[in-house]
């Protein structure tokens, strides 16, 4: 498969954005106050018969913000001690960085003009990364502001299913409760079952999905 080829798919296969999986965890459930813990991000690549699958996977502990809350219920639940010396966890605009320099280099490659967040529960992922955005002053922030891709949506389409670990079991991909509620596990996992929905779409339609034309101007297509 050429890089040009793999530059117009991607590109037209949704509108000129280009499908990042992300999911955080965090110290509760209201991003201005609680802590982001963790981020991680899939990006995708798509073949020659338009079938998509997962590239890469880019993730970073994070330090609580100064003055962030914690809420101990969700610290429980997620099983993250934010102030583990081995987390070797990052300050927000650094983590942040380290996620969005990927991603911005994988939108370029990809003919792409903006990266839109794939996440279940697409808008709490969205929320907690605006409003680190908003924290840190990053003026490049690649992922579209609002618009994203939410897998319990699909999921609940293609299988019936909204719980991610159900949904995920649906799609006939293995699920392990131990390594849950990672960030890393949890967006790998959201990708498959991104991928496996819209893979699944694509052959049941024949591939009948109509992309934008080669010479669309993909900045003038992202205009919400």
């Amino acid at each position: 498969m050429s890089d040009l080829n793999d530059k117009s798919l991607m590109a037209r296969r949704f509108r000129g954005f280009l499908p990042v999986v992300v999911d955080v965890e965090t110290a509760g459930f209201n991003a201005k106050r609680d802590a982001l813990l963790e981020i991680a991000a899939v990006t995708l690549t798509i073949d020659d018969q338009g079938h998509i699958q997962r590239r890469e996977t880019y993730a970073c502990h994070v330090e609580p913000f100064p003055g962030a809350n914690l809420d101990q219920e969700s610290l429980e639940f997620t099983g993250i001690d934010p102030y583990h010396p081995f987390r070797f966890a990052k300050p927000e605009l650094d983590a942040l960085e380290s996620i969005f320099k990927p991603v911005r280099r994988t939108v370029r490659e990809s003919g792409c003009s903006r990266a839109i967040l794939v996440g279940h529960n697409s808008a709490f992922d969205l929320g907690f990364l605006n409003a680190a955005v908003n924290r840190t002053g990053i003026k490049r922030n690649p992922f579209h502001p609002f618009s994203t891709f939410d897998t319990v949506t699909l999921a609940g389409l293609a299988y019936g299913q909204t719980v991610l670990a159900r949904a995920v079991r649906a799609a006939g991909i293995e699920w392990d409760s131990d390594q849950a509620h990672s960030a890393v596990y949890d967006t790998e996992r959201t990708a498959d079952l991104f991928c496996t929905i819209i893979n699944r779409w694509h052959d049941y339609s024949g591939g009948s999905v109509t992309p934008l034309p080669a010479e669309t101007d993909y900045d003038e297509a992202n205009t919400p």
